[in-house]
């Protein structure tokens, strides 16, 4: 695949010498690590403390939450008079966590829960008639919907039309109208005061559980073992690390690195890493997690997390590698015939990426639609046929929200939903080619050109010989990483390479290195860089955009520069 060489570097602007050096001093560190939590909104002792240490007493009151006292109430009355309650959620990592959490949990207050997820080829995202009219002929008169449902207007009706009563835990953005379910938990309601709006789907459902467990005279010390579940999903579904979900991602990777759940024990029975971080679960587990409802269904993920025996686990684990083994075969062909398309209708110079192939396999065109963002930057969508109609994942550019363009052309669209950066449609397919077009206008008429260069965003420049162990340790306790609190980037100029320069791995796709400057030097790694080589022969001088990282080899660990990109 080809890779954008062209990176547009911003410097974050430095922040007010007089905060960083009464934070310096406070906590006894140096100024870039002072300044690199002023960039982060961390300002006094008290805000480096909750940062540095997160507790669960950080959390907020699920109570806060609009409807959180009816959705208690009705579970517990459902509980009490023995009614037959349906766990319901989506194929993919947030909506399977989602349904493992709250089933299991639900389990111990009752024997009478189902669980239930949409086949993502019959049914596609969401509520679906066939998953009511199961619970229907169940006799199940309450569905606890888990990251969906907050556009299900129709279908609620439709339950509530057949006597089945549902509450919702939604984080997608409502429309105009909220469904007319006995509880609607929804943190990006306008009307919900709770103090925290970023929570993934998962975080809602742990929300819900913490509220019930507090009526039953539980502790949050006993939801801790279901948190491993809440992290896999913050890091999946690519929500910010900050506030609560930093709390809940801190504790999560605690639980996922001391006691796993027997689920995570025979994915992981392979890997060999200690100390796992959130990259790693969002590399290793949730890829897995995310094979068996693109490849097959998704309730074969739900059933290896909440298996409590390990052989089971282990068996169920092997099948899921085979689903994830198929989906990366998938995911390259189909990637490969959609590079190839955009060549050969020659729209390499559009706003937009736009390809269809009724062959394509539903469940990987998110990742191809990923993988095509990756090469041409630049918001895509990637459809297939699905049924009697045209299914697409969308994906974005940082800075673009591709949920509000799809809203502008919703003339051509049957229904679609979710994120900024992240979306899922549907369309007749006679409609397909005035969508396309009206996609186009839209975007190209609406977006900074400049948000079609990829942007790497350095928190400062430093030098060589501040990258110390003490300093790497400090930067360590920074995370868990991600959106709202992503890993320090750095930049260096006047670089030298020590002559030893090269491109390693397949294709020469990478560049190994190790540079210099004012007799210090430190080995670098560049991932996908190889074709920068030229940029570092002959002691040319350069600058290096990188993060810090380690390095272990032959049993020795030393610090090396993870290089984003060099000029």
């Amino acid at each position: 695949m080809e890779y954008i060489t062209r990176m547009r570097w911003t410097l974050k602007p430095e922040p007010q010498a007089s905060l960083i050096n009464k934070l310096a001093e406070a906590l006894n560190v140096d100024v870039i690590i002072a300044s690199l939590l002023v960039q982060r909104g961390i300002e006094t002792f008290e805000d480096a403390k909750k940062f540095f240490r997160p507790s669960l007493e950080d959390l907020h009151d699920p109570f806060l939450m609009k409807d959180m006292d009816k959705a208690v109430s009705r579970i517990k009355k459902a509980v009490d008079a023995r009614e037959n309650i349906m766990v319901y959620g989506d194929y993919d990592v947030d909506g399977t966590t989602s349904v493992a959490l709250m089933s299991s949990y639900l389990k111990t207050l009752s024997p009478q829960i189902a669980t239930y997820i949409p086949d993502r080829y019959n049914e596609g995202y969401g509520i679906s008639y066939a998953g009511i009219d199961y619970a229907c002929d169940n006799d199940i008169s309450l569905i606890v919907a888990l990251d969906c449902g907050i556009k299900a207007i129709e279908k609620v009706a439709y339950a509530k039309s057949k006597g089945v009563d549902f509450i919702i835990c939604d984080h997608h953005r409502p429309g105009d109208q909220i469904p007319d379910a006995v509880a609607v938990l929804d943190p990006k309601r306008e009307d919900c005061e709770y103090p925290y709006k970023e929570l993934c789907g998962c975080g809602v459902g742990f929300k819900l559980i913490q509220a019930l467990a507090s009526t039953l005279g539980q502790t949050i010390d006993d939801l801790l073992p279901y948190l491993d579940l809440v992290a896999t999903a913050i890091g999946a579904d690519i929500v910010p690390i900050t506030g609560e979900n930093r709390v809940l991602a801190h504790y999560g990777l605690h639980v996922i690195n001391t006691y796993p759940r027997i689920g995570f024990k025979a994915m992981l029975s392979e890997v060999k890493k200690e100390n796992l971080t959130i990259t790693d679960v969002v590399f290793m587990i949730a890829p897995r997690i995310n094979a068996a409802g693109r490849m097959k269904h998704g309730l074969h993920a739900v059933n290896l997390l909440t298996e409590e025996n390990l052989e089971t686990a282990l068996q169920f684990a092997s099948e899921i590698e085979t689903y994830n083994s198929d989906r990366k075969e998938a995911d390259k062909n189909i990637t490969e015939q959609a590079l190839a398309q955009i060549k050969d209708n020659k729209e390499e110079d559009k706003y937009t990426t736009v390809v269809y192939d009724e062959n394509w396999h539903k469940g990987v065109i998110g990742i191809v639609a990923s993988r095509l963002t990756e090469t041409y930057y630049r918001p895509t969508l990637v459809f297939t046929k699905s049924g009697d109609k045209l299914a697409a994942s969308a994906r974005s550019v940082k800075g673009f929200d591709v949920y509000n363009a799809l809203d502008a052309c919703s003339a051509h669209i049957e229904q679609f939903g979710g994120h900024k950066y992240a979306a899922g449609l549907t369309l007749l397919e006679e409609q397909y080619e005035s969508f396309k077009q009206k996609f186009e206008e839209v975007v190209s008429s609406s977006i900074d050109k400049k948000l079609l260069t990829p942007e790497i965003s350095i928190d400062m420049a430093i030098k060589l010989d501040q990258i110390t162990p003490r300093f790497y340790r400090i930067l360590k306790q920074f995370g868990p990483f991600g959106p709202g609190n992503m890993t320090p980037v750095f930049m260096t100029e006047g670089l030298k390479d020590t002559g030893y320069g090269k491109c390693v791995g397949a294709d020469d796709k990478h560049l190994k290195c190790k540079v210099k400057k004012n007799g210090i030097a430190v080995g670098a790694i560049g991932f996908g860089l190889g074709s920068k080589q030229n940029v570092i022969v002959d002691e040319h001088y350069f600058k290096a955009a990188y993060t810090i990282d380690e390095n272990e080899w032959n049993g020795e660990i030393s610090l090396q520069l993870i290089l984003k990109d060099i000029n």
